[in-house]
């Protein structure tokens, strides 16, 4: 597989969304609940410009372990 922006960005999602999976999983433990427990990241922009009117809305969800599968991923891309 080739190195390249697009291999990189694939990898920091696919970390993300597996670290996403586990907390989700993880959340009725309730002694991990440090790891599970999230911060909301929100962008929110809007625009009308008379001809083209625009609202997109991102929301970033991260914990510990969404962090963690990003690391992961970031490890993985560089062994490739």
């Amino acid at each position: 597989m080739k190195k390249n922006a697009f291999t990189l960005v694939l990898f920091l999602l696919l970390g993300l969304l597996a670290g996403a999976i586990v907390a989700q999983l993880l959340e009725p433990v309730s002694w991990l609940g440090f790891l599970t427990k999230s911060a909301e990241i929100k962008w929110q922009p809007k625009a009308d410009l008379s001809v083209v009117k625009y609202d997109l809305d991102i929301l970033v969800k991260l914990n510990v372990i969404s962090l963690l599968g990003i690391a992961a991923a970031i490890w993985m891309y560089r062994r490739l």
